[in-house]
């Protein structure tokens, strides 16, 4: 047990703890299939003759399904609880990957990996949301970025996965992908031993099992306080939500934070390294062998970065966090599109590629996912978190998309420097705009930046 001295209340750290990494390995499978396409793609060229139009449909097509599966969850998350959206979530990706392991065609490839999509979708916008609705003020920034820890942990698996399939043959991208059954089922069984979310349950009206939930997570004074707040903030707002009320007035300013702080995740252009690293090393002269060694090295550093990040989130703080990480990027990128523009060294572009991955898993990565499931109203978190990552994953597949032509029309040390001229305007807009949350419960928020 841990004790909150502000509050004067225990927690089951060790409850909230188990419950937070079930529902994460949701998280698992956004990185896995975030990375098997970064080692499936010079197969996948070789397969279907991909051009870099399709090339970039092909690698963004995930996030098309993912927009679909963050409509889906705002639904089912809001009808019928966190839980079950859950469930069906990792379901659907233990039968897309499957499905897209035997693909034959160009077209069945693609719908298929559009459903995987629909799965990773669902689960990105879930798994914060439950992990925010079930932790304490005093460690939820930690708890939500468990979610990222699994996401990085699903990459670098992925990734020396797909390093040691890499000479298996011509068909080695079905085992890459048909591996994702695996963490699927995992977490599907997982799900099971989950509570429903005691903010949920206190929303539809079922006070006693929300009670009941409250108590497995801490004492009776932080049931008593939880439950008071809870629906204080509740007030006139139980029912089926409306996306209209996202954009109201009085929360409108938070929604927007959310909406740019989701495209800025993106359009910040570190996922372009982490889909297109073959592409990256490859115009430095990089063998097959050397470009699937990176991504490995890519995840290993991903992984030492979040860890970081957790234990400073809850204790640097939100803000400092994303001002250094927003800085940084647009710092190195101008330095990698110089070596890449010049041809330099393979060994100083991985460097720098390094630096960049480290910066961006230490503040962006993991500190947009907690800012969303922190920043929205109780009586509009689903919607809203609905609205934010879909944007997150309509800029996420712009940002895919575009890589491959512009690469082949500015080369590939080109849309480094955009992205750093993103970046930079990233750091203005959270100077200015987002304020800190660490610390404050999900309902002392509303008050604090809604209400006033």
């Amino acid at each position: 047990m841990i004790t909150d001295l502000k509050k004067e209340v225990k927690f089951n750290s060790s409850y909230i703890i188990g419950i937070s990494f079930i529902s994460a390995l949701g998280g698992y499978l956004f990185g896995f299939d975030f990375a098997v396409i970064s080692g499936a793609l010079p197969f996948l060229r070789k397969e279907f003759g991909l051009d870099p139009i399709w090339e970039g449909f092909l690698t963004g097509s995930l996030a098309l399904g993912c927009i679909v599966g963050c409509i889906i969850a705002g639904s089912i998350a809001e009808k019928f609880g966190r839980k079950p959206g859950l469930m069906i979530a990792a379901f659907i990706f233990a039968v897309s990957s499957l499905a897209i392991s035997v693909s034959t065609w160009l077209a069945y490839f693609i719908t298929m990996r559009f459903a995987a999509g629909v799965g990773v979708g669902m689960a990105s916008m879930l798994c914060p949301m439950y992990i925010a609705e079930i932790s304490p003020a005093k460690v939820r920034g930690r708890n939500v970025a468990i979610n990222q820890l699994t996401v990085v942990l699903g990459i670098l698996i992925t990734n020396l996965c797909n390093y040691f399939l890499a000479d298996t043959g011509d068909n080695a991208w079905r085992w890459m992908f048909g591996l994702g059954t695996v963490p699927a089922v995992v977490f599907m069984l997982g799900v099971l031993f989950l509570p429903e979310s005691p903010r949920w349950l206190m929303k539809v009206g079922r006070n006693e099992d929300a009670e009941k939930v409250l108590y497995k997570i801490g004492s009776e004074e932080f049931v008593v306080s939880t439950k008071e707040a809870i629906e204080k903030s509740l007030k006139g707002g139980i029912g089926k939500q409306s996306y209209r009320a996202v954009f109201e007035k009085a929360v409108r300013p938070a929604v927007l934070i959310g909406i740019t702080l989701a495209v800025f995740q993106q359009f910040c252009g570190i996922n372009v390294v982490f889909n297109y690293t073959s592409t990256i090393f490859a115009s430095v002269g990089s063998s097959l062998n050397q470009q699937l060694f990176e991504t490995v090295s890519i995840g290993i550093v991903n992984l030492v970065f979040t860890l970081l990040a957790m234990w400073q989130v809850d204790k640097l703080g939100r803000k400092p966090l994303m001002l250094i990480g927003s800085l940084g990027l647009s710092i190195f990128y101008i330095v990698l599109a110089y070596l890449l523009q010049n041809h330099l060294s393979a060994k100083l572009v991985s460097v720098f590629v390094l630096l960049a991955i480290s910066t961006y898993a230490l503040s962006l990565a993991p500190i947009t996912w907690v800012l969303i499931s922190e920043i929205f109203p109780n009586k509009i978190r689903g919607a809203a978190s609905t609205v934010a990552i879909v944007s997150l994953w309509g800029a996420y597949f712009i940002l895919v998309f575009t890589f491959p032509i512009l690469a082949k029309v500015l080369g590939t040390y080109g849309p480094f420097y955009m992205y750093a001229v993103i970046c930079f305007l990233g750091f203005l807009f959270v100077l200015r705009k987002v304020k800190e949350t660490k610390g404050q419960t999900l309902e002392e928020l509303e008050e604090n930046l809604i209400r006033h």
